[in-house]
């Protein structure tokens, strides 16, 4: 199955309280927080809700083992479905446009379908 990992970018203060419940279903409660769930519809309608807050896309098998390897949350209940992973701010930086433009127009926010691969090997 196909594992999607979503990134909190911006901070929670001052969202929306529907917001602020869809990220706390997907585990993100402080910045640079990884959690990496099994896609569904369901997830995939809350990550349409916090679109303007994280960052989210496929990641490989690959990038999943060394996240675990290197990052896993020692908090996180064993009976849970997703993954927490605590990460660094990425080396070199965000996209040009900054932490409040969607990937889209260069920023950093959003859908980055494959590309977000690059941006955990960044942030590990």
């Amino acid at each position: 199955m196909e594992k999607v990992a979503v990134v909190l970018i911006r901070s929670r203060i001052g969202t929306d309280i529907r917001i602020k419940d869809a990220l706390d279903r997907l585990s993100l409660r402080k910045k640079m927080v990884c959690s990496v769930f099994d896609k569904s519809p369901s997830l995939m309608g809350m990550l349409e809700r916090v679109k303007d807050y994280a960052t989210y896309g496929e990641i490989s098998d690959e990038t999943f083992k060394l996240l675990s390897e290197k990052r896993k949350d020692r908090k996180a209940g064993s009976g849970s479905k997703s993954s927490v992973f605590f990460l660094a701010p990425p080396k070199g930086g965000f996209e040009r446009k900054g932490i409040k433009v969607p990937f889209s127009n260069g920023g950093v926010l959003g859908y980055r379908k494959e590309k977000m691969n690059d941006l955990i090997l960044k942030m590990i």
